[in-house]
């Protein structure tokens, strides 16, 4: 799960970490209104969208007066906003963040998220913010450090010094750094974040260490016991049919390709998108349905996957293992009766039951086609993809 900028930066304030001032605002007039309020000549009007490079699309403008902030706030409400980080279609911009402008001498990066290699939380802070931390790491990869937690000793502050003289700063500076950096920690650890990352953290012309931005991701799994923070979920910046996946427990992503892949274990997943990819297919989704599958979690995962005009035929790839083969037969077929699907199926069953469940997709009289070994699967699906029989 994602905030917005806005609500990043008030949990940013929460834990002592300097932000700028700003105001939520979701009309035009109320734009105004916030301009006149910060009472500042200029103020910077933000697209709140979760999507970065909002500046270089249109959605971070630097204006003088209320008019203006209520001409920029028109420009951006109600629209789309299409970045290099979200699809053709773009983001809806809902409302907008009106704040103070920043006397910016310097720009910073830091950010914080879980190692699963070291098995530690890694933050990593570079000198050069403001830009793509992925082309700094490519071009520039000596100008990135890492300092890894440990988390039975938790951060410490000799981890922050060395950050900070890494980046430049000042002893006052990197004082100030220490309690961003200890405010991040803490957030990671209290909230369940999987994710922060302030970019650009910038050094102000007065010598204060600022976050002019914020993103938060946090992880699903526990939001059971973030009820606060799930509550400012917002969907209508989720994929809709990921948005819906998730309310039936199936982990689904979109994808841009013709093949609709229905498989149960995110390991398998990856294995059946990589050897559809291998035999010249591309998949129009990853979709795990779990290990606890059942015939109206395959219903549902039917209903997602043909929901995208551009799938062409269908992959099922089931282990049986905690479910039966033969319930997953009579999923698919429940499926196929109920959805009035017309695109051709292959399947793929094995573990307990497969071959009872094997005849009886054979015997269903709709479109599917059961087979047993999976890179003869990958090759038929793909031949009916592209139109074949």
């Amino acid at each position: 799960m994602n905030l917005h900028e806005y609500q990043a930066k008030a949990l940013f304030a929460r834990y002592g970490i300097p932000v700028p001032e700003g105001i939520l605002a979701e009309s035009p007039e109320a734009a105004r209104a916030a301009a006149k309020q910060l009472g500042t000549e200029k103020v910077v009007v933000k697209a709140q969208v979760h999507a970065g490079a909002r500046g270089k699309a249109g959605g971070v403008k630097l204006v003088t007066g209320p008019d203006a902030a209520e001409e920029a706030a028109k420009g951006m409400l109600g629209k789309n906003l299409v970045t290099i980080q979200t699809d053709a279609k773009g983001l809806p911009v809902n409302s907008v963040y009106v704040e103070k402008p920043s006397n910016i001498e310097r720009e910073l990066y830091l950010s914080a998220l879980v190692d699963r290699t070291h098995e530690k939380i890694v933050f990593m802070a570079s000198p050069d913010g403001g830009m793509d931390i992925e082309k700094v790491a490519h071009d520039t990869p000596e100008r990135i450090k890492h300092v890894f937690v440990s988390p039975t000793a938790g951060l410490q502050p000799y981890q922050a010094r060395e950050l900070g003289f890494f980046m430049g700063l000042s002893k006052d500076q990197t004082d100030q750094f220490t309690r961003v950096l200890t405010g991040l920690y803490r957030i990671f650890m209290e909230c369940d974040a999987s994710l922060v990352e302030i970019n650009p953290l910038i050094v102000t012309k007065e010598g204060n260490v600022v976050a002019l931005d914020g993103k938060l991701n946090f992880d699903d799994n526990a939001l059971f016991r973030q009820k606060e923070i799930a509550s400012q979920r917002d969907p209508a910046q989720e994929d809709e049919r990921e948005r819906i996946a998730s309310k039936y427990d199936l982990n689904y992503v979109t994808l841009d390709g013709e093949i609709g892949c229905m498989v149960n274990g995110a390991g398998l997943a990856m294995a059946t998108m990589d050897i559809v990819q291998l035999h010249g297919g591309k998949p129009a989704n990853f979709l795990d349905v779990g290990g606890g599958t059942t015939p109206e979690k395959v219903t549902e995962a039917f209903k997602l996957i043909t929901a995208s005009p551009e799938v062409k035929a269908i992959f099922i790839n089931i282990f049986g293992g905690i479910v039966k083969c033969d319930l997953i037969a009579e999923g698919i077929i429940t499926a196929v009766k109920q959805t009035g699907l017309k695109l051709p199926v292959v399947a793929r069953l094995q573990g307990t039951n497969m071959e009872k469940g094997q005849a009886m997709l054979r015997e269903s009289g709709f479109a599917i086609t059961p087979v047993s070994d999976l890179t003869e699967a990958a090759q038929t699906v793909v031949k009916l993809a592209k139109g074949g029989k």
